[in-house]
């Protein structure tokens, strides 16, 4: 085992030529530890010790001594496999070239499926952090300084641990000593039997509650609960501190947490194919710069996808690349890493067709999952794919099932109160009931809807964009909304809507009739502009059963086989319903038809007169994809914070909690189809007025191209279900208490 790689360390790390060889890994290498690898969902975790596999105990998994490397496995119950090398600082070059074979080999071992990582310490990917919520502990040394991972209830332990960050926690050993210590952090003097959490004067509340979390993490793992835990503030320490340190010396002033890329950097890549056609590995532009197609990826190849001015590389793995280049995925994925000249410390993830990341497929403006056609593209609940079930819907169980509203984007049935205002002339002028459920594009409107939810009046401001309307229209329009939320005391749910990209709530306000929407125009008096003489609606339902009749282009090309249209020509009146259709599509038809106004010919797809595609400029191509899946696009957690002077946004690791909501920032929740911004009830008013704008920001530099979605701004404590079903557990009464007060009553 040892002498075979020894002989393979020397084909992944080639010392010369910049075109190299992959390694020959033909013969299927199994190791005792495989046997049980993958078979339970959860993370398993072994370290390189002499060249071979150590399994670390679980009560020790988030440690990492600083001069080793690790492999690391997480099976998901799909299942789905994540391979992570993760090297030290100061791991040699032996070990790092034995975790490449061992990854390699475990990749192997299971059928190629697994998407593989390669973490550095300080610079680990978010999907790495996600598996250690209560941070990470770096400690100094190693195997070869002697360096065991045993849970020994070490009770003469005597370090000091420095912590930083706010959504993944990075505790790193530091030297024993005063000199270490800075006002603006905060640090665990671990001493065995007593383990003190201390907290320099200008360490925020958010900060000192992730911290207490780690010293928590020490007391009941690797002390197994035997340990004492100690709050303490800085000028307060007690004798054990000059003990231990020495003689107090003057603490210094908090460091700048490091500088966070920059956020448009997230969104550049470049396209690369890797192919070893003439024997040697070679590297070929495809694309200069994203977004990418997806028809650019070739079944028979395999790419790098270049993002490495964010110190991200990934390798794709066609499922017919030759079994040499799949297999040399990861080393050409570092070999590329040199020759660019990127830092050491660069992300590579490898990625076999049909595991893509979010991160990769952001990249690419028409991404589509296997058996899935445009439509609208729905995000799934809570955490990571495997957990993903689609919920159907069922309004009855509205207020009980959370996750359901979450998915379906509903608070209630929509049998609430309605009133809805256009905006004329700068101010709201009340829409005539008659007309509700009819929007036209030269138009904004303010719509509040009033419902009661746990004996509480709840209320949303619902602004709609019309695609023509003037830009002192816009401007009135949020200046209007912010007039209505405050007169209602600042409590209401604000959602801001763009043609065409109609929430499923909003939708469903207009009970069992469709949300008809006129491309221009306006329903002002006598501001009528002439409709088209030849008008085509596109009907359909979403998946909570609401109807939208969205007028659109009279063309042949608009049409879709799941979907029913009302076509209005000037001497007739047709509904096509196409093979996919529903019956429910088709009673919404007959509200566009008594708007129009005519009797209209019923037409089946497939059986169309001629008059009905002369009227739509001839037949063309259009959608005749039944499979109309939804995309499974897991929801993002993001934090806006200024805490460093400049607004930075950081993405949460992991299946976030509701005790990710920094009460003291502005969080960005991304569902695909929707975005939400939270803030919460400390955040500085720079953060409340950056984050709509980076909300924006972070919309149009979207590398798939998702342009004008929803934004949804929502209050701490104000969360309607919409929101709180994206989390596992929601607890209305978790801010009643003081968050701190909380963690402090479990030392």
């Amino acid at each position: 085992m040892c002498f075979l790689l020894a002989h393979e360390v020397g084909q992944i790390f080639p010392t010369h030529q910049r075109a190299f060889n992959p390694p020959k890994l033909s013969i299927m290498v199994s190791h005792k530890e495989f046997v049980a690898a993958g078979k339970q969902p959860g993370l398993q975790v072994w370290r390189i010790e002499n060249l071979d596999l150590k399994p670390v105990p679980k009560a020790l998994h988030g440690s990492f001594y600083t001069g080793d490397a690790y492999l690391l496995l997480f099976t998901t119950a799909a299942p789905s496999y994540n391979i992570h090398m993760w090297l030290g600082e100061e791991c040699s070059q032996d070990e790092s070239g034995a975790v490449a074979i061992f990854a390699t080999q475990l990749d192997d071992f299971l059928g190629g499926k697994p998407v593989q990582y390669r973490d550095v310490q300080n610079c680990e990917s978010n999907t790495f952090l996600g598996y250690f919520k209560s941070g990470i502990k770096y400690q100094k040394g190693g195997v070869a300084s002697g360096f065991q991972h045993v849970v020994t209830n070490d009770m003469s332990a005597k370090r000091l641990l420095h912590l930083k960050g706010r959504r993944a926690i990075r505790a790193t050993e530091v030297e024993l000593s005063w000199a270490s210590f800075n006002k603006g952090d905060s640090f665990i003097l671990d001493l065995g039997k007593d383990v003190y959490q201390w907290c320099g004067s200008e360490c925020n509340r958010y900060e000192r509650l992730k911290a207490s979390e780690v010293s928590i993490g020490i007391r009941d793992n690797e002390r197994n609960g035997r340990a004492k835990l100690h709050m303490v503030e800085e000028g307060e320490e007690p004798k054990a501190f000059t003990e231990a340190l020495g003689p107090k010396t003057a603490i210094a002033p908090s460091t700048p947490d490091d500088e966070k890329a920059d956020i448009s950097n997230k969104k550049k890549g470049a396209l690369y194919m890797i192919s070893d056609a003439s024997g040697t590995m070679k590297v070929s532009s495809v694309a200069p710069s994203s977004p990418f197609k997806q028809a650019m990826l070739s079944p028979e190849e395999c790419y790098i996808l270049d993002n490495g001015v964010d110190k991200n590389i990934f390798v794709w793995k066609g499922p017919k690349a030759n079994m040499s280049e799949r297999k040399a995925a990861m080393s050409a994925g570092q070999q590329f890493i040199k020759d660019k000249g990127y830092s050491n410390t660069t992300q590579i993830q490898v990625l076999p067709a049909g595991a893509e990341t979010t991160l990769f497929k952001q990249f690419f403006s028409d991404w589509r999952d296997k058996d899935e056609t445009t439509g609208p593209s729905k995000a799934y609940t809570i955490g990571s794919i495997a957990k993903v079930k689609q919920v159907p819907f069922d309004a009855s169980t509205l207020h009980s099932n959370k996750a359901m509203a979450a998915q379906h984007g509903m608070v209630d049935d929509g049998k609430g109160k309605v009133q809805i205002w256009r905006v004329e002339n700068g101010a709201k002028a009340p829409v005539d009931p008659s007309l509700y459920g009819h929007f036209y594009g030269g138009d904004c409107y303010l719509i509040l809807y009033s419902y009661r939810l746990g004996g509480r009046e709840q209320h949303i401001i619902y602004t709609w964009w019309g695609l023509k309307c003037t830009q002192d229209e816009l401007a009135a329009s949020a200046f209007l909304t912010v007039l209505l939320d405050d007169s209602m005391g600042g409590s209401p749910v604000q959602v801001r809507v763009t043609q065409g990209q109609e929430p499923p709530h909003l939708m469903s306000l207009f009970q069992g009739k469709p949300m008809i929407i006129h491309t221009g125009g306006t329903s002002r008096k006598d501001g009528q502009s002439q409709a088209g003489s030849t008008r085509l609606f596109h009907i359909r339902q979403s998946s909570s059963n609401a109807t939208r009749a969205v007028e659109v282009e009279a063309s042949a090309s608009s049409l879709n086989t799941n979907d029913v249209f009302v076509l209005k020509t000037p001497g007739a009146l047709f509904v096509w319903r196409g093979v996919g259709a529903s019956d429910e599509e088709m009673d919404a038809a007959k509200h566009v038809v008594g708007f129009l106004g005519g009797s209209p010919s019923q037409v089946s797809e497939g059986k169309e007169p001629a008059d009905f595609w002369s009227a739509l400029g001839g037949k063309k191509e259009y959608q005749t994809s039944k499979s109309l899946r939804n995309i499974v696009h897991p929801p993002r957690l993001f934090g806006c914070s200024n805490k460093t002077g400049r607004l930075i946004v950081e993405e949460i690791p992991g299946d976030f909690t509701q005790s990710d909501l920094a009460t003291d920032d502005v969080m960005l929740l991304d569902t695909w189809d929707q975005i939400f911004l939270w803030v919460g009830n400390e955040a500085n008013e720079e953060e409340k007025k950056g984050a709509p704008k980076i909300a924006k920001e972070y919309v149009d530099s979207d590398p798939s191209g998702r342009r004008g979605l929803p934004i949804t701004t929502i209050k701490q404590g104000a969360e309607p279900p919409t929101f709180t079903g994206w989390f596992q557990a929601w607890d209305l009464k978790m801010w009643e208490t003081d968050p701190l007060d909380r963690i402090r009553g479990k030392f």
